[in-house]
């Protein structure tokens, strides 16, 4: 037990330092080259470095270049995804008071916040930021400790009260003792949640299956080649080429590539209409969010007290009322209740305000405020202002006036009482609450049009907290208390109160644990874990700066509508997403079993590496224009339903192959081509199948419902075009007839309406919306 009189001594405090550490949170900095390294660590990396080592073992250098370029393209392109927890951190520490008044060696210093150590006594005055948790020993404070609790109201704490570091002292002063430093405060463990906050992205999750899914089905495929290529017999030196075709033909290189690209689209898009993406993944992500956790305060609320209600007795007016509790209001400082009545007194003006004569501020031992004024009739009164439980010890009060319904409400209650100094009698009630945003019933309206679930999340107490819910359509169970279990059932309730910011993170990760994609609304430090957590945080324009450097998107424009053109973006990302998926499961199904179905008619690999390096370089990223593509959003969340799609892809694949194989067949034995030509037939027969099968994916509906965007447009006639002259000038292929390329680009435009009808077919079926 520290002797306050005294304080620690430097030797006490400088082993305590040494066994509990500095008052600072802790730091993560990863290391660059491990940075770098994990961009080249993942499935597509992998098939493209394997592809490499093949290359390399066959002496096709030139090719393995253009491979390891490929990987390279795909490493720096989604560099910028990477995590912000240090700059969150950074924003956190940046809160800390720099420096405390600790009486050290019985003497008052200034001493650096970072040397505090439990045990220390302090002095907490007007304006300070609080440095640790403490316990007050002595004297009153108010406090702001919105941006751990969520409370919109200074709290009020005196001897043996409680305070947590990052608190604001807003009036009084008072002597503390340490009791919590570092890493162990509230505060402390914010951080230590936000370094926590981790979640795999729809997008990984995405690349994975698709990934997984066409390694098994086209490594199976490539093993049967194989074996038949073996036993044909083949060369082995002819053999490991076509494997090496087989590998590059089943890789959707750029898939990872477009899942970026098309989320900078949506970027771009978004920062036009004042939505800022801090993380791209947050784009995408937007498309599936199926539950909103809103905070009240700052976030659903304007975070700034108001008079909302006026109650005077009979006889006196409510604008009298404001006037007289105006003159017991500070005139400057930072208490938000007076600002709000000296406000609402000047918007509603009294001609018969008396002049004042003295003021004394409110007293936390008294509980009350008081003033006295001389009135035009030179008769001076005695004024009153505080709770109603205090002021109606004080003054008379008329029969049935009561706060009881106002308290119940939710509102923060205040009495105003004047006369002679013993014959005081109640004028009124003043109702003060933090009231919710003009458009936040609007935006809860539109997220439940959307199929969006709108949760409240506060740390305020229940009553207030439900209060602003009603108000704003948000309707539901309410959960109250801390901590959060692990295992609740999150979806039961819609609103949560009185937690702290790990009960929000606890909860986005109790719902995303029961397959929830969830988005996280805030504004202070205490929704940092949240906002971290959340597939898609939203940190509103008025958020603090560690507030927005947690979330994946900030809200740059005031209001919340922003939200919505997020969702409704994100949802168009999604489906350009969708359609660049669909089209790589079709395309490198059909290529790996054309490539089969051709060694079997031909003998020969009707491929080589450099055909296909060829296709993957122009058709690949050719395609990647759809992330421009004219699109309409879903009305419900959007999921990746991978085994539906791979089953689709394989369907509508076995109907490209048929035609794949038909045109070969057609130029092998009615138009007698060598395997040569055969081989720049492949190449064109699978270019132009492919541009049906990209037209055909786009649309949900028929390939005719909308109109293609320009780039997606030009991609077409580039892809078209090049292959065209290619392959009827003989460059880097054998020349082939012009007729013969024309009758293959009629039958794709066949090919596409055929597509068009299975697709409908499958679609509606397979829940692909």
């Amino acid at each position: 037990m520290t002797d306050s009189a005294i304080g620690l001594t430097s030797v006490a405090a400088h082993l305590l330092q040494q066994q509990g550490g500095t008052n600072s949170v802790m730091e993560v900095v990863e290391n660059p080259f491990l940075h770098a390294i994990k961009k080249l660590w993942a499935p597509v990396p992998w098939m493209l470095e394997i592809t490499i080592l093949i290359q390399v073992g066959l002496g096709d250098y030139l090719q393995a270049v253009m491979v390891g370029l490929l990987l390279l393209f795909n490493a720096g392109l989604s560099w910028f995804q990477e995590g912000r927890a240090q700059a969150t951190l950074d924003a956190l520490k940046s809160r800390l008071a720099l420096l405390a008044t600790v009486r050290r060696d019985g003497a008052w210093n200034n001493l650096p916040a970072v040397e505090l150590v439990p045990g220390d006594i302090v002095k907490l005055t007007l304006g300070v930021v609080v440095a640790a948790d403490v316990r007050i020993l002595s004297g009153s404070v108010l406090l702001d400790q919105s941006m751990l609790t969520g409370e919109s109201m200074p709290v009020e704490v005196g001897a043996e009260g409680q305070s947590y570091a990052g608190a604001l002292v807003r009036r009084g002063e008072a002597i503390a003792v340490v009791t919590a430093t570092g890493t162990h405060t509230k505060f402390g463990r914010t951080a230590e949640l936000v370094a926590e906050a981790k979640v795999e992205s729809s997008q990984q999750k995405t690349v994975l299956n698709v990934v997984r899914n066409l390694v098994i089905f086209n490594g199976g495929v490539t093993v049967v080649l194989a074996i038949y290529a073996y036993f044909l017999p083949l060369p082995f030196a002819e053999i490991m080429p076509l494997i090496l075709i087989a590998v590059l033909a089943s890789i959707p290189v750029a898939l990872p590539s477009m899942f970026t690209l098309a989320a900078a689209v949506g970027a771009r898009a978004l920062a036009l209409r004042g939505v800022l993406p801090t993380r791209l993944s947050a784009v995408d992500e937007a498309a599936g969010i199926d539950i909103l956790c809103a905070d009240k305060t700052g976030t659903l609320t304007s975070n700034m007290l108001k008079v909302m209600s006026l109650t005077s007795v009979p006889g006196i007016s409510e604008e009298e009322v404001l006037a007289l509790a105006a003159l017991c209001s500070a005139e400057s400082g930072q208490d938000p209740v007076d600002a709000a009545i000296r406000e609402a007194a000047l918007q509603r003006p009294w001609a018969g305000v008396p002049t004042q004569v003295t003021f004394t501020p409110f007293d936390p031992a008294l509980k009350r405020a008081t003033a006295s004024a001389r009135q035009t009739d030179g008769t001076v009164i005695s004024i009153c202002k505080g709770a109603f439980s205090v002021i109606e010890t004080l003054a008379l009060i008329p029969p049935g006036m009561s706060a009881s319904a106002l308290q119940a409400q939710g509102y923060r209650v205040l009495a105003v009482a004047a006369g002679a100094p013993d014959q005081l009698k109640l004028v009124g009630l003043i109702a003060l609450s933090d009231p919710p945003r003009a458009d936040s019933a609007a935006l809860i309206k539109a997220l439940t049009g959307l199929g969006v679930r709108t949760l409240m999340v506060t740390g305020d107490a229940q009553a207030t907290a439900q209060v602003v819910a009603s108000s704003v359509g948000i309707v539901g169970e309410t959960w109250n208390g801390t901590p959060l279990p692990d295992d609740i059932k999150a979806e039961n309730y819609a609103i949560f109160t009185g937690g702290l910011p790990e009960d929000k993170f606890r909860l986005v990760k109790a719902l995303q644990k029961d397959g929830h994609i969830v988005g996280m609304c805030g504004d202070g430090a205490n929704d940092a874990p949240a906002l971290r957590q959340a597939q898609m945080g939203i940190a509103v324009c008025t958020a603090t700066d560690v507030a927005k450097s947690a979330a994946g998107i900030v809200l740059t424009e005031p209001g919340l509508n922003g939200i919505v053109i997020l969702i409704n973006e994100g949802r168009k990302t999604f489906q350009r997403i969708l359609t660049y998926t669909l089209r790589s499961i079709i395309h490198k199904v059909v290529q790996v079993l054309f490539l089969t179905i051709g060694l079997v008619m031909t003998g020969e690999a009707i491929l080589t590496p450099s055909l296909m390096v060829l296709m993957m370089v122009i058709g690949d990223f050719l395609a990647m224009s759809s992330s421009t593509d004219n699109v309409r959003p879903s009305s419900r969340p959007n999921t990746w339903r991978i085994r539906n799609l791979t089953i689709a892809g394989i369907a509508l694949g076995a109907v490209d192959l048929i035609f794949c194989v038909s045109c070969l067949a057609s130029g092998k034995y009615f138009f007698g081509l060598d395997n040569a030509s055969l081989r720049t037939l492949t190449v064109v027969t699978l270019v132009f199948s492919g541009q049906a099968v990209f037209y055909i994916a786009r649309e949900r509906k028929h390939l005719w419902s909308s109109m293609p965007g320009p780039w997606l447009l030009a991609s077409s006639v580039v892809d078209l075009g090049l292959i065209t002259m290619l392959a009827v000038n003989g460059v880097l292929m054998t020349a082939l007839p012009a007729s013969i390329v024309a009758a293959v680009f009629v039958a794709a435009v066949m090919l596409a309406f055929i597509l068009d009808v299975v697709k409908l077919f499958l679609f509606k079926h397979l829940v692909i919306v």
